[in-house]
């Protein structure tokens, strides 16, 4: 299924003549609204401790629940992507990051509720004041650290994190 293949109707005059313009568009035939539905930006951060282990959460809920996954998120209405990986690892974590490094992007699906979104995710590097102290909250049942040696991309549930996963850990170098 295509994203777009849940819009039906013009949400501007609500005619039914909704149809497909473009591979990322639908465009009103009664009104002339056009409709882009362009990614999402959501982001992830890299933790790395004293001893080379990576923070990772346990995924609480839907898509993925129970893989290993990155602390992170959708960045919202008004907000930076670094300021979206603050808060995000925050709310996970309960962690303050003190600084962020930009590292690589990757495009995603992510279906939540049945309907596939079209994210950019994208990758920080992230500094954290008190290691010992990550807690799991609001998205992540568990929080644990592993060694990036004994990273397996498999045990991640979203194809753009276990991807991620990957490429740091082939890149590694302590």
């Amino acid at each position: 299924m295509h994203c777009l293949d849940k819009f039906k109707y013009c949400p501007a005059c609500g005619s039914q003549n909704f149809a497909i313009s473009s591979e990322k568009s639908r465009r009103c035939e009664d009104c002339g609204f056009e409709f882009f539905l362009n990614p999402s930006a959501a982001v992830a951060a890299f933790i790395l401790n004293e001893q080379q282990e990576l923070l990772v959460v346990r995924r609480a809920k839907e898509p993925g629940k129970g893989t290993l996954d990155l602390p992170g998120g959708f960045t919202d209405i008004g907000e930076t992507a670094e300021e979206a990986v603050i808060r995000e690892v925050m709310e996970e974590t309960g962690l303050p990051v003190e600084r962020t490094v930009f590292l690589f992007s990757l495009p995603n699906t992510y279906v939540y509720s049945q309907f596939p979104i079209p994210t950019m995710d994208l990758f920080f590097k992230c500094t954290v004041n008190g290691y010992t102290k990550a807690v799991p909250a609001d998205d992540a049942a568990e929080v644990m650290w592993i060694p990036v040696s004994d990273l397996n991309p498999a045990l991640f549930g979203l194809k753009s994190i276990s991807q991620a996963i990957g490429s740091f850990k082939a890149s590694f170098k302590p």
